[in-house]
């Protein structure tokens, strides 16, 4: 392998976009940016129309994918001194299940004129939740017809994933519907975008859109179960995909003259931002739990073995590395749960930024003892995803006196990230997968130790920050390597490549004995709180959802008439 042999990974995320150039050879990440997009996450109105949205919706804008990706790579080759880097390989990834209608030749819709208006052109972001009803009418029919699929997805269909969102479409607005040629993952499109081509990832399709290499999707007589007339489930999904650390092709010729890359660059089949993590963190094999977190969570963990567990998001043969089965869970509210409580209810319009105020309250909430604030949070500020899989949940906070201050607050919203978590531990552990430590990468293991301390704490184990900044754009570049192939990059897999160019460690938080004895006592608070709210009462929580959402609809739909 060349000593200049490098690789480009681009990690898609939910708010921002991050460019990273890896050396091969040493393994140095040789340059990094970071692009936030220019509408960000669009859920209120729709740009430049106006277009108000209902209560639950969450879009992007594909143009920021575009720009955020044009402007990363010219970024990274613009901070080498001297020759350009001999570049062989690109990789991406992106949150999922971020899903977007476009035509045949993969023009997303919301970009025509003729669609820019409707909503459902747009695409739907990870955390869109309004095809819940979707999800609940799914999961009934599945549990009804005994449908044996359900076992792979700890027994519930998630408003997150592929079908709901479709069908949502399907139900909503039929002209965009029948307009779509496609309705095709982010990650995917991306790929589409450098190659010119469609080229659809199996990693997705087996997590978010019920396909399995075996059985594919679930039957039209399922869906015709739950949505007489929905026959066609693989209409817009396709039939064909293929498996991570293949080659979707190379770069298209025009956009490599733009990126002033040479044509025979090999772009990696696309992954999911948080599944590409596991090798970008150097992580290998079974026992290793796996956590990324962002503006959301997500929770990673491989075996030999299939094995039916009931709250995880899904499990599939070669969808983390090849030759293993890949676990996920996750919980769908953490960076924007913090920011929301700094920018919205701490002091909210003092001066300073959100970030500021971030780090004085964890300086506030780290002086204060296990148990100090008496309060209990459930972490569910945008519903549960393990191992309730419930959307239509919302935050709880107990405890509250007039002594209550904000540092209480942030103390009890980072101890509920850590009792969330020790729940899905928990549940991977009694279903029979030992885990012995954990690997935290991603914006907040950086830039919260009280978190870190928190988790280890809570769940008794060590957890290591790897020494990257940037470990899903890592493990995008690895594959971009594996794509480029052993004789271009010297790696002929991906477990091979997180073996050679496994990043160093940064920190490790050994768990406090006294600390995780008082948060034994807590966690029970925590747990029995979790069950009540979350299974026994949990139409309490939905009563309050419905309500939100009828009297926004009603607020969205007088405004848009009178426009």
């Amino acid at each position: 392998m060349a000593e200049s042999a490098c690789a480009i990974g681009i990690d898609f995320g939910t708010a921002s976009a991050r460019t990273l150039l890896l050396d091969l050879s040493s393994g140095e990440e040789l340059a990094l940016c970071e692009l936030a997009y220019a509408h960000g996450v669009i859920d209120d109105t729709l740009p430049e129309t106006g277009e108000h949205l209902p209560a639950d919706w969450a879009l992007h804008d594909p143009d920021d994918y575009v720009a955020a990706l044009e402007d990363g790579v010219s970024n990274v080759l613009g901070q080498l001194p001297g020759a350009a880097p001999h570049v062989v390989g690109i990789g991406v990834d992106a949150t999922s299940c971020t899903v977007l209608p476009v035509t045949a030749k993969g023009v997303p819709l919301c970009t025509l004129p003729a669609w820019r208006r409707r909503p459902h052109a747009w695409p739907k972001l990870w955390k869109h939740h309004a095809a819940q009803h979707v999800a609940d009418r799914l999961n009934e029919v599945a549990a009804e017809r005994g449908e044996p699929f359900l076992a792979r997805y700890g027994g519930r269909i998630s408003s997150e994933w592929y079908f709901p969102k479709l069908i949502e479409l399907w139900l909503e607005d039929r002209e965009v519907y029948d307009a779509t040629a496609a309705f095709v993952e982010v990650t995917d499109w991306l790929v589409w975008h450098l190659c010119g081509h469609e080229h659809r990832s199996a990693c997705p399709a087996a997590y978010k859109a019920l396909w399995s290499q075996a059985q594919g999707v679930p039957g039209a007589a399922f869906f015709q179960a739950a949505y007489p007339g929905f026959s066609h489930p693989e209409e817009k999904l396709g039939q064909v995909f293929y498996p991570l650390g293949s080659s979707a092709g190379h770069l298209r010729a025009d956009l490599a003259r733009r990126l002033r890359l040479p044509e025979n660059v090999a772009v990696a089949v696309g992954n999911v931002d948080s599944f590409v993590s596991f090798p970008g963190a150097g992580a290998e094999g079974s026992g290793t739990y796996v956590m990324v977190i962002g503006t959301s969570i997500c929770d990673l963990v491989v075996h030999p073995e299939e094995i039916a567990l009931e709250g995880i998001t899904g499990v599939a043969k070669d969808g983390i590395l090849p030759g293993l089965y890949g676990y996920e869970a996750g919980q769908p509210a953490t960076g924007d749960m913090l920011g929301w409580f700094a920018e919205s209810l701490a002091n909210a319009g003092t001066a300073g930024s959100v970030g500021s105020r971030l780090g004085e309250l964890e300086r506030g909430a780290a002086a204060l003892a296990p148990a100090q604030s008496g309060l209990v949070a459930l972490d569910w500020w945008n519903g549960n995803r393990s191992v309730l899989a419930d959307a239509d949940l919302s935050g709880v906070l107990a405890g509250l006196t007039l002594q209550t201050g904000a540092a209480d607050i942030y103390r009890a919203l980072l101890e509920s990230i850590a009792f969330g978590n020790k729940a899905i531990m928990d549940n991977f552990t009694a279903g029979g997968l030992e885990l012995e430590d954990i690997v935290a990468c991603g914006g907040i293991a950086e830039k919260s130790p009280l978190l870190m301390r928190l988790i280890a704490d809570v769940s008794g184990l060590p957890v290591r920050v790897p020494a990257s900044s940037q470990v899903p754009a890592r493990g995008s570049a690895l594959f971009g390597a594996v794509a480029a192939g052993p004789v271009a990059s010297g790696f002929a897999g991906a477990a091979q490549a997180a073996r050679a160019l496994q990043p160093g460690t940064a920190r490790t938080y050994f768990p406090d004995q006294g600390a995780t004895a008082t948060y034994e006592q807590v966690y029970r608070i925590f747990k029995n709180l979790h069950d009540t709210l979350g299974r026994s009462q949990a139409a309490w929580l939905h009563d309050l959802k419905q309500l939100r959402r009828q009297a926004s609809a009603g607020r969205v739909d007088s405004i848009n008439e009178a426009k």
